[in-house]
């Protein structure tokens, strides 16, 4: 199925425009029926349903869009310090507290934690399915738009080492995936993972798996997986 794709400046796709019409009125849903595995569509995901964690730990992701002329995402480098997933490309997030409300104000709040990424400044747009990591985290993936103008990122350095932005033009080139296989911690099965080198990172795990949810959301299909239909 094509997505529809208004054009920009230039004759570029609005990715904007798209990803707004594609996520009006979506709610967070936490259904074990819908859980993805991050690079995998809702079908593969199925065949791998056994290995998934029965009872994750609910954590909440921004997914933070960037308004320039060419929309961009923008993505955290942790901290080589800390104890996990130390040096990953990750979006700013973790776990939803009894106090946050929702998905959305968890994603909010660890956004202010870790980048200082003002709340007023997030206009969200709607949410992805949730995703399943092998780590045992079911992960609320929440994305919103941020105005190019007036914002300014104050990261928390014992947690992020880096911001960067990467423009959706690249992400939404499947030409950048490059892929990779992994093993499953549970059942020691081997998946194919695509990783997206990036200026010298690697987006790779759930934060390559959720845009590419988002990439199959605006744009259909990868053309990998067409070609195995």
């Amino acid at each position: 199925m094509a997505a529809e794709s208004p054009e920009g400046a230039g004759g570029q796709r609005d990715w904007a425009s798209i990803i707004r019409a594609k996520l009006a009125g979506t709610v967070a849903r936490h259904d074990a029926a819908d859980w993805i595995l991050p690079g995998l569509s809702v079908a593969d995901s199925e065949k791998y349903r056994r290995s998934l964690p029965a009872a994750p730990t609910p954590a909440a992701v921004l997914i933070p869009l960037i308004e320039r002329p060419r929309t961009t995402v923008l993505l955290t480098e942790r901290s080589a310090g800390l104890r996990t997933h130390a040096g990953q490309v990750s979006f700013p997030g973790g776990h939803i507290e009894s106090s946050d409300p929702s998905p959305a104000a968890a994603a909010l709040r660890e956004a202010h934690e870790e980048i200082g990424l003002e709340e007023r400044l997030v206009s969200v747009a709607g949410y992805l399915p949730d995703h399943i990591v092998i780590t045992g985290f079911r992960i609320t993936p929440v994305v919103g738009f941020v105005p190019a103008a007036g914002f300014t990122l104050l990261p928390d350095h014992k947690e992020v080492q880096g911001v960067f932005e990467v423009p959706l033009d690249y992400i939404f080139d499947a030409a950048n995936f490059r892929k990779e296989r992994r093993r499953l911690l549970r059942s020691g099965e081997e998946v194919e993972f695509w990783d997206i080198p990036f200026e010298g990172r690697t987006i790779w795990g759930a934060t390559a798996g959720m845009l590419m949810t988002l990439y199959r959301l605006c744009v259909g299909p990868l053309p990998f997986e067409r070609a195995s239909r």
